[in-house]
């Protein structure tokens, strides 16, 4: 299976790049002539990582749920509604970060034959739920739920990028993805264990039709058939422009990619080309890879410095559409690296932290930590809030005796409080002992990647929006032992 942390090392090995022989079409820039110099190589296959690593990962989920039925991660084939009546545990490890908060529905679409038809149950409004249109370029272009169009029912119409035509009677609003295949992801909230069914019961009410048997009629022609690539961690060593190649034959160019566009053709990379590695001199072999390299470089530092530095934790809002992201590459794939398909800030805004308050790295392996939320200062949100362990190396859930890998609001009754109201999880490998078992958060024997999420923040004071720059600020960790 593919982990994100599998995908990242893509760029590790440059001899595997070099050495790699395997057979492409043709490319128009094979003409040694039209070949970039040793420097603008290296530029361009510096600035192509960046824009397609967001696109090659979105690919590599998609693979994976919708495309391989044995790759363990497969949910259901496309515009089929995947219901999951549980939440993500360490067994999950297809989508780095993942929410554990609220049991998934997942939808990968097909639009190019024709549009696709998502209805939603009337919901109690007491219950969060939130249907996140996210397309090949993981733009969040649209969202269904509580915040975005309220609790009752309605029919919503999503269309490909090329898609002409007339709304029909009945649907509320039309949602245009900028690629021919999309995802629906649905997060609707569990309050506990027991309310389980009450969530399986909400799922049911999802439905997903294409717009022809919405409308009772005979369906157009169907989409040619696609032989999607495999796609595992060996292959993306060698393959990461190949994967790109394949996926940008279904996102049409928008205005803003005009440039980068250009630079990736000018190697051999775009739809209908593929960057021929064979028949190119060792050094642009090498200088691809370096290119490769320094993106994965600068993703990565950028991660690091991603929004505003606050008690330790990185308070941003990355994730967005396109005009959020305008033509900022780096943005996107940071976006997409610090936790792919997440939420729009309005959504959910989502602190980090790999440090503790005085900026040193959390570790599980040498000390225990405290995280206090004063009296009256938990987190403001409309809906919920939580507080997720992560191991931080793969930025995957961690397996621990008591199957907890969040806190949530929801558990606030259970749990508690000190003396003058203020609330502190114990964030450790170890138990802290039985009276404060109920504020434990289990940490991994490693390093630690913890991620805070508001659903639905306010928007008035207190509030963490505009993220970074809000008058609510999460509190620091504590160092213990």
């Amino acid at each position: 299976m593919l982990t994100k942390r599998d995908l990242l090392r893509s760029t590790a090995a440059i001899a595997v790049i070099a050495a790699t022989t395997a057979k492409y079409t043709p490319a128009i820039a094979q003409n040694k002539a039209d070949w970039p110099n040793l420097f603008e190589a290296k530029d361009i296959a510096e600035a192509g990582f960046i824009y397609g690593l967001p696109i090659v990962m979105n690919y590599a989920i998609m693979y994976e749920y919708a495309v391989d039925r044995n790759s363990g991660q497969f949910k259901a084939p496309f515009n089929q509604i995947k219901n999951e009546p549980n939440v993500y545990t360490y067994k999950d490890t297809a989508i780095v970060t993942p929410n554990s908060d609220t049991p998934y529905s997942f939808v990968w679409l097909d639009l190019r034959a024709e549009p696709v038809v998502l209805s939603v149950p009337a919901i109690d409004p007491k219950r969060y739920y939130s249907v996140m249109l996210c397309d090949g370029n993981t733009y969040n272009y649209g969202y269904i739920g509580t915040r975005a169009t309220g609790s009752g029912a309605g029919d919503y119409m999503v269309v490909g990028p090329d898609w002409k035509g007339d709304t029909p009677a009945g649907i509320k609003q039309v949602f245009r993805s900028s690629t021919q295949f999309s995802l629906a992801g649905y997060r609707t909230q569990l309050f506990g264990p027991d309310d389980l069914d009450n969530v399986k019961r909400v799922q049911a009410g999802y439905k997903v039709q294409m717009l022809s048997a919405y409308l009772k009629q005979t369906p157009p022609p169907a989409a040619p058939t696609v032989d999607f690539p495999k796609i595992d961690k060996e292959l993306v060593k060698s393959n990461f422009f190949d994967y790109l190649d394949f996926a940008l034959q279904f996102a049409p160019a928008q205005g803003n990619e005009k440039e980068i566009r250009a630079k990736l053709a000018r190697i051999g990379v775009g739809p209908g080309k593929t960057l021929n590695f064979k028949d190119l001199p060792l050094e642009h072999k090498l200088e691809l890879g370096v290119g490769m390299k320094e993106g994965q470089r600068k993703v990565d530092e950028a991660v690091s410095n991603a929004g505003k530095a606050i008690n330790g934790w990185r308070v941003s809002g990355l994730p967005g559409d396109s005009a959020h992201y305008n033509g900022d590459w780096l943005k996107r794939a940071v976006a997409a690296q610090a936790g792919i398909y997440g939420n729009d800030p309005a959504e959910a805004t989502y602190p980090f932290t790999r440090v503790d308050s005085d900026g040193r790295t959390l570790d599980g392996s040498k000390h225990n930590y405290t995280l206090t939320f004063p009296a009256g200062q938990l987190p403001p949100v409309n809906s919920f809030w939580s507080v997720t362990m992560y191991d931080g190396k793969s930025q995957l859930l961690i397996k621990n005796p008591i199957d907890r890998y969040l806190i949530n609001s929801p558990m606030l009754p259970g749990m508690k409080k000190n003396e003058d109201g203020s609330l502190t999880l114990y964030i450790q490998k170890d138990s802290p002992g039985a009276d404060k078992e109920a504020n434990w958060l289990p940490a991994p024997n490693d390093t630690i990647y913890l991620v805070m999420r508001l659903y639905w923040p306010k928007t008035e004071a207190p509030s963490i929006l505009p993220a970074g720059a809000g008058t609510w600020q999460p509190p620091g960790l504590k160092r213990v032992s």
